[in-house]
C-alpha cells in the first residue's frame, strides 16, 4: 500500500489556488503576444513582397482599377 504524504497534499492544496490563475494568464499572454508576432510577420511580408502579376497590381496606370 502506498504511503499518503500529509504535508505534500497540504502543500498542492494551498499553493495551486496561487500558481493556476498565474499559469492561464501566463498562457493567455504568451499566446496573445505570439499571435500580434505572426500578424505583424504576416503583414509584413504581404506589404514588402513584389507583385509578380502586374494584372493584380493595383495603381494608377492599370485601368482595370
Amino acid at each position: 500500500m502506498k504511503h499518503v504524504r500529509l504535508h505534500m497534499i497540504f502543500q498542492w492544496v494551498f499553493f495551486m489556488p496561487i500558481i493556476l490563475p498565474l499559469c492561464i494568464i501566463y498562457g493567455a499572454l504568451r499566446g496573445a503576444v505570439q499571435m500580434v508576432e505572426r500578424v505583424v510577420n504576416q503583414m509584413m511580408a504581404d506589404v514588402t513582397t513584389d507583385s509578380v502579376d502586374k494584372h493584380t497590381q493595383h495603381s494608377f496606370d492599370n485601368p482595370t482599377y
